[in-house]
């Protein structure tokens, strides 16, 4: 197996000379900075979002067809699965809102300096917890 490796990490040089490959660390090896784990859940979130939107589209559709499909659709969405689903699709839409207005910050050209990148990343986490806890007791306060 050794002698496997050591063949694949030989390369030549523009000049023919053979050379040894450095190693790639994994990503096992990397600390994941904030603004890195961010940028991918903003990707996974914008994915989210438009299946969530789906279950939008069913509810509306429910809603127009009748008493009896929007009462199936609504039992679903209040069973623990749907309710679940509801705070996943709430939480990711402000995520993504927040991870949004971040952008715009960036695109104007503020933020960029090591201690603004990190603090907005760690604000915008912060953010999303407070403000889908308050989305969801005040929904369940009023409704």
């Amino acid at each position: 197996m050794q002698d496997v490796r050591d063949a694949l990490m030989v390369a030549r040089t523009s000049e023919g000379k053979l050379v040894r490959r450095p190693l790639s660390p994994h990503l096992q090896v990397y600390r994941w900075p904030v603004s890195m784990a961010l940028s991918i859940s903003h990707r996974v979130t914008g994915v989210g979002l438009a299946l969530g939107t789906l279950l939008l589209t069913w509810w509306l559709v429910a809603a127009a067809m009748g008493d009896a499909s929007f009462a199936v659709v609504q039992g679903f969405l209040g069973s623990v699965i749907g309710v679940l689903l509801l705070l996943g699709w709430s939480a990711a839409l402000i995520f993504h809102l927040f991870t949004g207005i971040r952008h715009l910050f960036w695109d104007i050209g503020r933020g960029f300096d090591d201690r603004a990148y990190r603090a907005s990343g760690w604000a915008v986490v912060a953010a999303t917890v407070a403000t889908t806890v308050i989305v969801w007791l005040v929904g369940l306060v009023v409704w």
